[in-house]
């Protein structure tokens, strides 16, 4: 076993690797020590949700590529599930020394291949990480990968419903000029002038449908998270993708398989390594782009079915028509949601294109670079294919941006609807009152009449009055008593009927006066009576108004 001595520096962080991100040996601007301790401790409190506890589960898949004509001896592979096989297969030997006072000393074991992907997965987006935090602080010290990573990482983890889906983020971290002693180290074939970069994308994904009914599919927006590292003077490249899922490692599997094109798996000097790396990042992007399309469509599909009638449906008297209810306005707004989402989604993605592309143009500006003359034209079509995939991207906003408009006046359609209903349940509700009105003012009338003469009759039955002995069964007309009768009934009943008549009279002036805004000062009982007698005429100005010799006014 081949014995590789590593600078002291390096075998420090290797050591202290539980401190991660406090161990790194370049230290950014950005990364100052307050940073980087928020950092550490962030790692540490989620760690219960990163991280899956079981050692059933864990698994890391590992994918290491050379530029040998043997396929066998080109890809070596294997899916990682202990700590002490994942150190084997970096090859980081750790001897304790034979005194406690001195730190143990970290060699390696093997060189590093030209391209090493690393797959951190879970079940899902929102599962754990088949892998402990003690294995991910080990790849990401031996790899000395930036501590931005972290702010990446942390989208992932247990729980129920993704709580950071509008995160998007590009960072670099560009070292091509007087790299630390600690990442100068030949052995591995680590020249120490490299570049880092770490940016996330999100997909649409079709989950399960249903060929009865649109309304039973289910789709789903999925986050990836790819870091990438390249050596700059050797070549070496090291990729390392979160995701839920093994899609991701599918895909890159198939861009280096045997029958892939030869630019995309060639890896023999820096600038194929360069071009493979480049194919990657178009790969990744790709998917980025996939079934947002079909995605949206599915959305313009959900809202016509659901609140197409808001716009077609007959709205008139007696023609059948929807009902509408509050439920109606909460699914409409339930839809602009997702559709805000998409559209933040997909500016995120375009966001991080944009940086992508931004960054390899800006990098053969860099005296440092050795590759800007020989990999300019490669950047090129580089920057060029990713503008296509910007374009694609910002045509489905504009899509997403109209279906938002469209359910936002759907939604405004719907309220007038249900407007209009209550309005017309209040005017149906208000000639059911009048209706009712009619009848008791009808029964009030009859009452009014009917009660003096009523009244009269039960006061003549008593004993007060007596028109016929008792000793006569079969009894006999008086017309004395029926004179009388008539005498008290028909001047009471007409007392009564113009009591209740001067009574209504009253009232109806009264709510004239109030509905006409006008403030006037309360008339007498005498000014009141004459103007139900004697209504005023209003006459022009310059005509004097007479209103007889009564002198009430």
């Amino acid at each position: 076993m081949t014995c590789i001595n590593l600078p002291l520096q390096f075998q420090n962080a290797l050591v202290q690797s539980r401190e991660y991100p406090r161990n790194n040996i370049y230290k950014a601007i950005d990364a100052y020590p307050k940073s980087l301790d928020k950092s550490y401790v962030q790692l540490g409190q989620r760690e219960l949700s990163l991280f899956e506890e079981s050692e059933a589960q864990w698994e890391i898949p590992i994918r290491d590529l050379n530029n040998t004509c043997d396929e066998h001896g080109r890809v070596k592979k294997r899916n990682i599930h202990t700590h002490d096989k994942l150190l084997d297969w970096l090859g980081i030997n750790v001897q304790e020394t034979s005194t406690s006072h001195n730190a143990p000393i970290v060699t390696a074991t093997k060189k590093d291949p030209k391209c090493r992907f690393i797959c951190l997965y879970g079940i899902h987006s929102r599962a754990k990480l088949k892998l402990t935090k003690a294995m991910l602080v080990d790849i990401l010290t031996f790899h000395q990968v930036m501590p931005a990573f972290l702010e990446f990482l942390f989208i992932f983890g247990q729980q129920s419903e993704a709580t950071d889906m509008h995160f998007a983020g590009f960072h670099q971290q560009v070292i091509l000029g007087n790299p630390p002693d600690g990442m100068v180290i030949p052995e591995l074939e680590r020249s120490g002038k490299e570049y880092q970069i770490c940016y996330n994308l999100k997909c649409a994904a079709y989950i399960r449908g249903s060929k009865e009914d649109i309304r039973l599919d289910e789709w789903s927006i999925r986050p990836a998270v790819f870091y990438h590292k390249f050596d700059v003077s050797n070549g070496n490249t090291l990729w390392i993708v979160i995701k839920g899922g093994l899609e991701i490692q599918q895909r890159f599997k198939a861009l280096t398989d045997k029958d892939a094109r030869i630019q995309d798996k060639s890896f023999g000097t820096p600038e194929e390594c360069f071009r493979s790396s480049l194919s990657a990042h178009l790969m990744y992007c790709h998917w980025a782009t996939e079934d947002w399309r079909w995605y949206i469509k599915w959305l313009e599909q959900m809202v016509d079915k659901e609140n197409i009638m808001a716009l077609f449906g007959s709205s008139e008297v007696g023609s059948a028509h929807k009902t509408y209810t509050p439920r109606d306005i909460q699914d409409l707004q339930i839809w602009e949601e997702r559709v805000r989402k998409v559209i933040v989604t997909l500016e995120g993605n375009v966001d991080v294109m944009i940086s992508l592309a931004r960054f390899y143009r800006q990098l053969p500006q860099d005296k440092g670079f050795p590759l800007r003359k020989s990999c300019s034209l490669d950047i090129g079509t580089f920057s060029g294919q990713i503008g296509n995939f910007i374009r694609d991207i910002k045509m489905q906003i504009k899509r997403a941006g109209f279906l938002e408009k469209t359910i936002s006046d759907r939604r405004e359609l719907v309220i007038q609807h249900l407007q209009s209903q209550a309005a017309s349940r209040a005017e149906i509700l208000s000639r059911s009152m009048e209706q009712e009105q009619v009848f008791m003012l009808i029964i009030t009338v009859v009452t009014l009449i009917f009660l003096p003469a009523t009244f009269v009759s039960t006061f003549f039955s008593t004993d007060v009055i007596k028109y016929q002995g008792s000793e006569s069964p079969d009894g006999s007309f008086s017309a004395t008593a029926m004179n009388r009768w008539l005498q008290v009934t028909i001047p009471l009943t007409i007392f009564t009927c113009s009591a209740a008549y001067f009574a209504r009279q009253c009232m109806l002036a009264e709510r004239k006066r109030n509905y006409s805004g006008l403030e006037q000062p309360p008339l007498s009982w005498k000014a009141k009576v004459y103007n139900l007698i004697y209504p005023p005429t209003l006459l022009p100005l310059h005509k004097e108004v007479s209103f007889g010799d009564s002198g009430l006014l």
